[in-house]
């Protein structure tokens, strides 16, 4: 328990604890329920998505293509909505554009042996190009009552659908992720890839599972968008994966690979909201919030190199 506390997770809950008092102190809405649900709503695409971000991070690779996937879901749906596709098949099918466009990652990162990030920045572009032919410069709103219901309106008391599926996707995952052997060969593969194979893992496998998942939940959070906004253009979900990628970094995922953990990405998730929220309520602008947001991702990547730096101080003398 104490090892935890002293970890990065630990800083990120007293981050957290500060956070939240200074901001109840300051606006007696923060800490009621409708605001707590409201700032999860308002976010709710973007931290669905960081959950399968940590896989990818984790396992050293990189998926630019999300929010471009989850704008094309959205853009889909609605043209087929407009075409008089039934709404039911439409889900199935955009799901299905998901699983298709991260197998297409998966393929050129595993086939080929490029690397994810120029891979994915070709399909963030790709999937973006897609969703703006089959919408054009048009918004289309047309979608159906329950649809929209679904979206906007509570599912368990006034907890929306997005949410409760974000609560549900968080503990499987985590499951996942820290008691299963999917989720150790994820660390080992990103800690060492080499030593991974060397030990009979078949990574390519592995990674084509994991932007297959990346690919279908952000077709899902595409869905949750439109039924969430009752409408959709070419632009949905633009910009997306830096804030998820933000929300994941500061979880104290390494970039490099091999190390984090999904509760630290839980645990930035509800900094971000809450702090974002907080300053809202304070009526401080948007370029302010973002800037502090900033500052925060720096420091997520800085901190912990300096811990490391001063443990690896600390053994050499200590052994001197």
């Amino acid at each position: 328990m104490m090892k935890r506390l002293r970890s990065w997770e630990g800083f990120l809950l007293l981050v957290l604890m500060v956070i939240v008092a200074v901001s109840a102190s300051t606006s007696p809405q923060f800490l009621t329920v409708g605001n707590q649900v409201n700032l999860f709503q308002l976010s709710i695409e973007k931290v669905i998505v960081a959950l399968m971000m940590t896989f990818i991070i984790i396992n050293a690779e990189i998926d630019l293509s999300v929010g471009s996937m989850m704008g094309l879901s959205a853009c889909a749906f609605g043209w087929m909505v407009q075409q008089g596709v039934d709404a039911g098949l439409a889900i199935a099918i955009c799901l299905a554009i998901g699983v298709v466009g991260g197998a297409v990652n998966g393929w050129f990162v595993t086939a080929l042996g490029l690397p994810s990030l120029v891979v994915t920045l070709a399909t963030l572009i790709g999937f973006r190009g897609l969703a703006r032919v089959l919408v054009e410069d048009r918004g289309i709103n047309a979608f159906p009552a329950w649809f929209n219901a679904l979206g906007q309106q509570g599912l368990i008391g006034p907890l929306p659908f997005a949410l409760v599926s974000f609560a549900v996707l968080f503990v499987l995952l985590y499951i996942v992720l820290e008691h299963s052997g999917f989720g150790r060969k994820t660390y080992v593969i990103g800690s060492n890839r080499e030593v991974a194979e060397f030990a009979g893992i078949d990574t390519a496998r592995h990674k084509m599972i994991l932007f297959i998942g990346s690919g279908a939940i952000s077709a899902f959070a595409g869905l949750l968008y439109a039924a969430r906004v009752g409408a959709v253009r070419g632009d949905v979900a633009f910009g997306f994966e830096l804030d998820i990628i933000t929300i994941v970094l500061l979880g104290g995922v390494s970039i490099f690979g091999g190390a984090g953990t999904l509760v630290g990405t839980g645990l930035a998730i509800l900094i971000v909201l809450n702090l974002r929220n907080g300053m809202a309520l304070a009526n401080i602008t948007g370029h302010i919030q973002t800037g502090v947001i900033g500052i925060l991702l720096i420091a997520s990547v800085i901190v912990p190199r300096i811990r490391i730096s001063l443990g690896r101080q600390a053994k050499s003398e200590a052994s001197a």
